[in-house]
């Protein structure tokens, strides 16, 4: 037995434990079951409840005194007595059966709709009749006040089998092209049936005629298509739920078209079956995955069981908390949820139970037998053992003795211990590796530093209380993109923090400093409780020898901490000083760097004017006076005779052409200009190098403060914006 726990429910898991393989006698499992412990522990509160391969699907009679179940393989159907909690009888069939109906208050009628498009209709003797529909079927409901049978399945007609008269009657024709469910409201006997695209269609039977038409696929949120109905189940005269392909529980009212309660099971599977507690506002859905027990007013979780192999149907009993589970799997499983209900009368014995069971986890394997395939049996050469009693065979290998495959797997492989006992080290190891680097694994991407930093501060012990307290900002959201985008990364080559470095690091010294003195303080103690004797003068201040310090040794040692101090202070004023200076350095380096480029820029700017110039000049001819165009040289001496200068000067101006005439002449327009003195005809203006800089300098701030006008002019709204009134004076 397994029991396990959600939201503090308890599931009673009544089939857990270790199957028994079929071919061993009845002696044989006996002892196998005093052997175990777990096994006298584990609870059979149905004998034989399972089937050869697969339960496809289950029921329970209105009398709730038999349990039916159909399975495969071969086919076939189980009813069990819950009075004798065993097998009443077992019958079988020539095809699978889909889904079936147990019309009267016990096992004497039945019918089985199977996958072969065949109806079979069963008494308490066997089969009674067995006939053909058009189509192949997936569901069917019984209709009391009629004796008729609906039948639903591939195709828009719902088929009519009158059990009282024996035939086919007028089928009801429907809008949709496939029919997935259908389901007879208990009271007022209203038919519903559910399509494949995403419609509930209500029939009346006394008419004959469809009522309504609901659209259940339009109410589904975040749905891109439109899942088919694959489930239905009446609650009461006027509730309804519908369950979608796309895994949605729908809680439906019959007078509106909207829906009460939307319920996801968030596992995208097809909801296979439905069910109602109407004594605890209950509702339970099954899909492949899982069966759910939620609450019907507010959709919250009750409970819930996973599957360990695809859940293929179910069936609640009625006022109890048990329920039973069809799967793709030999076992048919037993549920037993205290908060659901009390236990059946006829295992009311359950109640006193639950008390004393412990939760524990038991595998679904064959007790003491190993499982292998003929490769594995060719490899422990043992392949004549093949058709004796120590192998048994099953599917694609043999179950032996686990005894004697221990034997076998010793002798083939001796060394195999070994092997296992180095591999088990390693582990060892490599989960000791694991946790030492687990704090590396846990660093962020961008800024670890400064993540080492906060953890290390979270975790001082030293820390106030208040200080612990404070959020960490490694798991506040606030601060998420600091250490993951890349732009929040600390620059250490940026002005601010070099000229911060030398804080911090003093920081950093006087932590560990403080970090110094705790520990000789502790050293300290630690000698004093070893070397303290009980006695009256214990009190007074002492050294570590019991003897009392003099005035001179107290002013020394306060000297060497002042003095430790001022060195302190010296050094952290020396580091800012040499911080201010690399910034300041460096600064002074971008700006030469600045006046460089645009020197540079302007020489290359003169040259290519200058070779514009000497190839014109070439080309007419003249080849006795090249141009002065500044190449190699900055400037060119002229004659003093001033109408040959004048003339050579007309000449290249003439020459030129007027863009090249221009571009020069505002070149050396500040340089070079026109005196006509008894002396010379030129005169030359410079300016000293550290004059410039503060030129440029001048220039730079004042294009700064314009550009800082017009951001200004563009934000301060103008005073044309504000309108006057017009004021008459009389």
């Amino acid at each position: 037995m397994f029991v396990n726990e959600v939201n503090d429910v308890k599931i009673y898991n009544l089939s857990a434990g270790k199957s028994v393989p079929d071919w061993l006698t009845d002696r044989r499992k006996k002892s196998k079951l005093m052997k175990k412990v777990d096994s006298r522990r584990q609870i059979e509160l149905i004998q034989d409840f399972d089937m050869p391969g697969v339960c496809t699907s289950i029921r329970m009679s209105p009398d709730q005194q038999y349990i039916l179940a159909t399975g495969t393989y071969k086919p076939r159907v189980k009813c069990f007595e819950v009075s004798n909690l065993s097998i009443k009888f077992e019958r079988c069939f020539d095809s699978e059966v889909t889904t079936f109906e147990v019309i009267s208050d016990d096992y004497c009628k039945m019918v089985f709709l199977q996958c072969d498009r065949y109806v079979e209709i069963h008494a308490a003797h066997g089969r009674h009749y067995r006939l053909r529909i058009p189509r192949f079927g997936r569901d069917m409901k019984y209709h009391k006040p009629s004796c008729d049978m609906y039948i639903v399945g591939v195709g828009k007609d719902i088929y009519r089998l009158n059990l009282e008269r024996g035939q086919f009657l007028q089928p009801f024709e429907t809008d949709a092209s496939c029919l997935n469910a259908c389901d007879v409201n208990p009271e007022h006997h209203l038919l519903v049936a559910g399509t494949k695209e995403g419609t509930v269609e209500a029939w009346d039977p006394r008419t004959k005629q469809r009522c309504s038409t609901l659209d259940v696929a339009m109410k589904l949120p975040g749905v891109k298509e439109f899942p088919s109905v694959t489930a239905l189940k009446y609650r009461s005269g006027l509730h309804m739920a519908v369950g979608t392909a796309s895994g949605h529980v729908l809680i439906y009212d019959i007078r509106a078209k909207q829906p009460l309660l939307v319920k996801n099971h968030l596992n995208r599977l097809p909801i296979k079956r439905l069910a109602f507690n109407p004594a605890q506002n209950a509702v339970y859905s099954m899909d492949e995955a899982t069966l759910k027990l939620w609450d019907e007013q507010t959709g919250k979780q009750i409970a819930y069981v996973e599957s360990t192999s695809s859940f293929n149907d179910f069936c609640t009993i009625p006022d109890t908390g048990m329920f039973f589970l069809a799967q793709e799997d030999v076992k048919m499983l037993t549920y037993y949820v205290p908060a659901m209900g009390p236990a059946p009368r006829w295992c009311s014995f359950l109640d006193n139970l639950t008390e004393e069971i412990e939760s524990e986890v038991l595998e679904n394997v064959y007790d003491d037998y190993q499982f292998v395939t003929a490769k594995e049996l060719a490899e422990l050469g043992m392949e004549h053992l093949v058709g004796t009693n120590l192998l048994k065979g099953y599917m694609h290998g043999y179950f032996m003795d686990a005894r004697l495959y221990n034997k076998a797997k010793a002798v083939v492989e001796p060394f195999a211990f070994d092997r296992f006992r180095k591999d088990k080290i390693r582990q060892e190891i490599e989960s000791e590796r694991k946790s030492r680097l687990q704090i590396d694994s846990k660093l962020p991407k961008v800024n670890k530093e400064l993540a080492l930093k906060i953890m290390d501060e979270q975790a001082n012990p030293s820390n106030s209380a208040k200080q612990r307290n404070v959020p960490n900002l490694l798991e506040d959201s606030r601060f998420k993109a600091m250490f993951e985008n890349s732009d929040f990364a600390v620059n250490k080559e940026a002005e601010e923090y070099r000229l911060l470095a030398p804080v911090l690091n003093r920081l950093d010294k006087s932590k560990a400093k403080e970090l110094k003195q705790r520990v000789e303080v502790a050293r300290v103690a630690e000698l004093h409780a070893e070397e303290a004797e009980p006695r009256d003068d214990s009190d007074n201040d002492e050294d570590l020898f019991g003897f009392e310090k003099s005035d001179g040794e107290k002013e020394e040692e306060s000297g060497d901490e002042a003095s430790s101090d001022d060195d302190d202070r010296r050094e952290y004023v020396k580091e800012m000083k040499q911080a201010y200076k690399q910034v300041k350095r460096q600064r002074e380096d971008e700006d030469e760097e600045q006046e460089e480029m645009e020197t540079a820029e302007a020489d290359d700017q003169l040259q290519r004017a200058g070779a514009n110039d000497q190839e014109r000049h070439l080309k007419n001819g003249n080849y006795n006076h090249p141009p002065t165009n500044g190449i190699g040289k900055r400037f060119t001496m002229t004659p003093l005779d001033q109408h040959q200068g004048n003339s050579l000067m007309q000449q290249r101006i003439k020459q030129a052409s007027l863009q090249d005439r221009v571009r020069v002449m505002s070149q050396l327009e500040g340089q070079v200009t026109n005196v006509g003195s008894s002396l010379g005809n030129r005169q030359m203006t410079f300016e000293v190098n550290k004059q410039k800089k503060t030129q440029y300098h001048a220039k730079k701030r004042e294009a700064e403060l314009k550009k800082h006008r017009d951001e200004r002019r563009s934000i301060v709204r103008p005073i044309k914006s504000l309108r006057l009134k017009k004021v008459n004076f009389k």
